[in-house]
This record gives structure tokens, sequence and C-alpha cells, in this order.
């Protein structure tokens, strides 16, 4: 909701800032000066390179028109980071999806910028950093290191198919993995297979792989909170499966050269405030001299940067 008072006569005052993901988009009006939180609101995905241009654009827009007065305004800035906004045909089509939202939605603005998820997750650390590692753990999984504010280097982030190690997709996979081969008697027996029988709709390796090849391969994700709930029962196989993931999300880490001391911001459904594996993380790099600083979304990182501008 929007706060009343907002002077919007005479100069910009606020600045915004634009958090497109995977599952959602959020934007956040903010005071320039102060950074206090004026207006927000949501949209649907925002990936700058899966969501169709025109729908992108109409998630944005939905985003703005809740976190702005109505009838929209001017601001300083706007800065907007979005899944698949790297460098190439996803800038490009994040930017002239933010541009033409703006307008559409009557936000006038002096500066407009679009940067990459990885770039606004960070700026949302403590003390808004300028250097240092960022690790994202969602539905997908990267990892980047950032200097000056900007991604230079980048390790997995590969998707579904080739990559996103230790993801949501990634436990999803591995449940219905570790579930066929319970079935079958190549594996331990496992408190998933119940789990996923109810999911796919029966307990045979015909109804599970029918489910896993029957939609989006994206979709497993959502099989991320099962294997978490099991494994707090203390199923061997679901735990181990958590164990894998921060492997692998740690070597993720390792691959960007890190040094001892130096910032960690992680974020995700998987890695954020009370993430399922975030102990798991904390844990293993602590060999690498890393703590990890936990954000919820990039959202701040995104107002942040909007600030800068000004």
């Amino acid at each position: 909701m929007n706060e009343s008072g907002i002077q919007w006569a005479g100069g910009a005052v606020g600045v915004v800032g634009v958090d497109a993901g995977g599952t959602r988009t959020r934007a956040r009006l903010a005071d320039a000066t102060t950074g206090r939180v004026l207006g927000e609101g949501a949209g649907g995905p925002g990936n700058a390179l899966s969501v169709p241009p025109d729908t992108l654009v109409r998630h944005v827009g939905e985003a703005l028109r809740g976190a702005l007065p109505p009838g929209g305004g001017t601001v300083a800035a706007v800065v907007g980071g979005f899944a698949g906004g790297g460098p190439g045909r996803g800038r490009e089509r994040a930017h002239t999806a933010l541009t033409r939202a703006l307008a559409l939605e009557g936000v006038r603005a002096g500066r407009v910028e679009v940067r990459g998820d990885a770039d606004i997750a960070f700026a949302g650390g403590a003390g808004n950093p300028a250097d240092g590692l960022v690790l994202i753990a969602g539905t997908g999984a990267a990892a980047a290191r950032v200097a000056d504010r900007r991604q230079i280097r980048a390790a997995d982030g590969d998707g579904w198919l080739l990559g996103d190690a230790g993801s949501g997709f990634w436990l999803g996979r591995e449940a219905l993995r570790a579930v066929l081969r319970a079935l079958d008697g190549r594996g331990p027996s496992t408190a998933l297979t119940e789990w996923v029988g109810v999911l796919c709709g029966g307990l045979s390796k015909e109804h599970v792989v029918r489910y896993a090849y029957g939609a989006e391969p994206v979709r497993l994700a959502s099989l991320s909170p099962v294997v978490v709930e099991v494994a707090a029962f203390g199923d061997g196989v679901a735990c181990g499966l958590l164990d894998r993931a921060a492997d692998e999300l740690v070597s993720t880490v390792a691959a960007l050269d890190p040094r001892p001391g130096e910032p960690l911001v992680v974020t995700g459904g998987l890695l954020g405030p009370g993430g399922p594996l975030l102990s798991r993380l904390t844990t293993r790099v602590s060999v690498l001299g890393l703590v990890p600083d936990p954000v919820r979304d990039g959202l701040g990182g995104a107002v942040a940067l909007a600030r800068l501008l000004v």
C-alpha cells in the first residue's frame, strides 16, 4: 500500500527498485534520501529470457502499480534487477520491458538502469557492499563475484538441464530419482516414496515417470519443500539430498576463488533468512573463511542501487 503525503511536485523525491525473479516480480518505492519504504507491489514472474515480452511488461506493470500512487509520478531513479537479465539479449529484453511498463504506468524517471539478479541480491547485503560474492539458491542456483557493485564472474546458473546444482529443481529431480531407485530395489527405502506417491497420483514407477515428464521441468522445484519436510523427520535419504545440495552450492562458490573474510551474500528460498540449507552452507563455507549474510531477496538491493544514482 502507498503512504499518503508523497510530494511529487517540485522535483523527484523517490526511487524505485524492481526485483523480477523466476516466480514473481516485486517493486518498492522508497525515499531517495533516507531509504524509507513508501510503497510496495507485486506481479507475476519476471525472468527476462523465459517470460514472453508482453507478459513481462504486464507483470512489471502490476508490481509498479502496487508500489506507486494512482497515476504514477516522477522519481529520481529506477533500478530493475531481472533474472536472465545479464549482458546480451536478456538485458535488452529487460530494459525494453521496464521502460514500457514505466511509461504505461505514468512513471517518469530521471535515470533507469537494468541489472542482473546477482547485482541486486549482493547490494542488499549488510552495509550495501561493493565487492565480494553472492550465492542464489531458489528454483535455480548460481554464484557470482561482484566488483564495484557489478558482476564480473559467474559460476553455474546454467539452467535445469545443464546446471543449477543444489537448487530447488535439483532437489526435486534427485528426490524423484531416489524414489524410482527405491521402487525397483536399486536404492534404500525412503519416506519420500509415500509423499511422492500422493503428489503423482499413485505409487508406481509409471506414475512417477509420467509426473516428471508431464509438464515443464521447472515444476520439479515444487518438490524441494517435500525433501525438507521429510528430512526433518530424520529420513536418511532426504537428509542426504540436503547435504549433497549444500555440497554442490559450496563447490559453486569455491569456483570463484573466495578470499577469507570477504562478504558472501546469500539469498533465495533455500538460503535466505531461515532457509533450509542455510545452516549446512554456513558450516561448509567456514573452512573457506566465509560467513554467509542471508538476505530475503534482491528488492532492498535494487533500491540501494537506485539511491546511488541520485
